[in-house]
């Protein structure tokens, strides 16, 4: 009796380890070292490229117009922007493949987003990133083209500024 209640314990255990190892993985999937050279495809049909922005901090945000977190975390993104973008700080906001291009287009211009404004009709630039599965998801980038972080849900807003900010130029300099 003794020795099936260790068993149960130590199964228990196990499980219990399984189960964390697996909701920290789907929540927290690895960040990839280095991204990949991705185009990007704005709404007006300009292209952008990564590699035409290595030097300064990135941050890569997938988002879709009916993703209640996406709509929510707008305001933040869009004082994120403002507040950084002239220190060398740039966002790409990547519409995901089923979003329509017409409906994104209205739904930047009713907000009046500032940031560039990825179009992924094809769905390249979610597979470059590994499927992207859920919105939002955000990938900040380091002047040296390395992922720094890899967050789905709605971005900790503190966390990226304090990792945006170490790449920042001072803005008096």
């Amino acid at each position: 009796m003794k020795r099936l209640k260790k068993h149960t314990k130590l199964l228990i255990i196990l499980a219990a380890a399984a189960l964390l190892a697996g909701a920290t993985i789907y929540l927290f999937p690895p960040a990839p070292r280095v991204p990949p050279e991705t185009e990007f495809t704005l709404m007006d049909g300009s292209k952008v490229t990564l590699q035409s922005l290595r030097g300064r901090p990135v941050l890569v945000s997938f988002w879709a117009t009916t993703c209640p977190p996406c709509v929510e975390e707008l305001p933040d993104l869009i004082q994120l922007y403002r507040d950084l973008r002239p220190q060398g700080f740039e966002l790409i906001a990547v519409a995901m493949p089923y979003d329509p291009p017409l409906q994104v287009q209205d739904f930047v211009q009713r907000h009046n987003v500032p940031y560039p404004i990825a179009i992924d009709v094809q769905g390249k630039v979610t597979s470059a990133f590994g499927g992207v599965p859920y919105v939002p998801t955000a990938f900040i980038i380091a002047p040296n083209g390395k992922t720094e972080l890899t967050y789905t849900g709605r971005l900790d807003m503190a966390k990226a500024r304090r990792i945006i900010s170490r790449y920042l130029k001072d803005p008096g300099a």
